[in-house]
């Protein structure tokens, strides 16, 4: 589990393909003061992948064609910031919300308005995650955990803050980016009951 509260932004580095899927080399500094554990679960944009190697200056993580079909880790690139978080402990603040890392769908970035040091930005989400998505719910938008302003039909609005803008690469996005997303935890698992009640 995780929280959506981005730790680093690590940089990709390399991206060999496998028999099924990729391979992901990423820089990150998390691992110096904790080093990575084999096989442990880290959140990259959102998408939980498991550390297949660590160097002590980067860690590697295999995505399936699952994973890459699901995510926009198919269309990342050498170079490009990549939001991390290693999963959360027994004990630790929960400052955003619970978060699995499974990736629903992907959203696009439709518009960014600035108002005074916020930034309200709005995205269009895949048409069967809209009715789990609620005014002043949660959502986590690669990786970030972020409350819902406004939903209509087919988008939603969030705020972000100056330093949601500085630590993590939501402030300067193009207009058009794709971005992994996920919905509440609760709100599936509401939805799924109902359809057994």
């Amino acid at each position: 589990m995780f929280t959506g509260l981005v730790q680093e932004l690590g940089k990709l580095l390399d991206k060999r393909p496998l028999a099924a899927g990729v391979r992901l080399r990423i820089a990150s500094n998390l691992g110096k003061k904790s080093p990575y554990v084999l096989g442990e679960s880290i959140a990259i944009d959102g998408a939980c992948l498991s550390v297949a190697a660590w160097d002590g200056h980067s860690f590697e993580v295999d995505a399936s064609v699952e994973t890459l079909d699901r995510t926009t880790l198919q269309q990342a690139g050498i170079g490009d910031a990549l939001h991390l978080e290693r999963a959360a402990r027994f004990g630790d603040p929960i400052g955003g919300h619970l978060v699995s890392g499974h990736v629903d769908g992907v959203a696009t970035l439709e518009s960014r308005e600035v108002l005074g040091e916020a930034q309200r930005l709005r995205f269009r989400a895949p048409e069967r995650l809209m009715p789990f998505i609620a005014e002043k719910g949660s959502i986590c938008i690669a990786g970030v955990s972020l409350t819902v302003n406004e939903v209509d039909d087919a988008t939603f609005s969030v705020m972000i803050i100056p330093i949601t803008q500085t630590q993590t690469k939501l402030g300067a996005l193009p207009i058009g980016a794709s971005l992994n997303l996920e919905i509440d935890l609760i709100a599936r698992y509401v939805a799924r009951l109902r359809h057994y009640l």
